[in-house]
């Protein structure tokens, strides 16, 4: 169906997968084309309940935006580029679903930018994240001065992109660019768990409670909880919230329909 994305879906959960291995899964024009296409049938698919993003080959997750395509590019030509993948990876962040990026390897410049659009970020303990634009004279394109600043804070996105050094996993971890690093071998199963601990709650809860912190990061505390308390009243008046309750008053498992 597409030449650069895979696509995987069972029980629930979604397997999107940057596949051009042999350019180390670089982001051109037709990538971010196809990408933006499978997120569509991803939103338009009721049964997923999580989103895992991660890489093709054992080498990267995205090493970055296709250098080979925008090295010709004049301002305008840039400017457009940019734009794309800014409402590409906007698709991503706002997904009414979980979101997990299992960073396999390097995650470099449009790769970096691609797993902060993701809501959660694991890391093989092999991977190096980074925002190297500035080596090649150019800034990130894709909302990586927005979403890492907001990701780590001001002074460590500053330190990232001006340097353009990648960090490892561990230090990654530790700036809190990454939720959780584990062995290579183990990257996919951890992250499969957690989708599934996920997909297990109410669907229509965990949408509000995404939105609810997404649009909380962009205002005043004030407005924000007066956000929260709306969500959480029209929780009330679905189907799962009724379940949830009453599977708890009851003592057994919940089961979630998403209505």
């Amino acid at each position: 169906m597409w030449e650069s994305i895979l696509l995987k879906k069972e029980g629930g959960i979604a397997v999107l997968t940057i596949s051009r291995p042999k350019a180390l899964n670089a982001l051109n024009t037709k990538t971010l084309c196809e990408l933006k296409e499978a997120l569509n049938e991803v939103h338009g698919d009721k049964d997923v309940r999580v989103l895992i993003v991660t890489g093709g080959g054992d080498k990267a997750f995205v090493a970055g935006a296709d250098i080979t395509e925008m090295k010709d590019k004049n301002a305008m030509e840039g400017r457009e580029f940019s734009v794309l993948g800014q409402r590409v990876f906007a698709e991503l962040q706002d997904l009414p679903i979980p979101t997990i990026a299992a960073i396999n390897g390097f995650a470099l410049g449009g790769g970096c930018e691609l797993s902060l659009a993701c809501d959660i970020r694991i890391a093989s303990s092999k991977a190096k994240i980074g925002q190297p634009e500035v080596t090649l004279g150019i800034t990130p394109g894709f909302a990586g001065t927005q979403r890492l600043a907001r990701a780590v804070g001001p002074a460590a996105a500053k330190e990232l992109i001006f340097t353009g050094a990648p960090i490892n996993a561990q230090e990654a971890l530790r700036v809190g660019l990454v939720n959780k690093v584990v062995e290579p071998d183990k990257l996919m199963e951890e992250a499969q768990a957690l989708a599934m601990k996920m997909a297990s709650n109410a669907p229509i809860a965990i949408k509000l409670a995404k939105q609810a912190i997404n649009k909380g990061t962009e205002v005043d505390i004030n407005t924000g909880m007066a956000y929260e308390a709306e969500v959480f009243g029209l929780c009330f008046s679905t189907e799962d919230q009724k379940e949830g309750m009453g599977a708890f008053i009851e003592k057994r498992r919940a089961q979630f329909k998403n209505i």
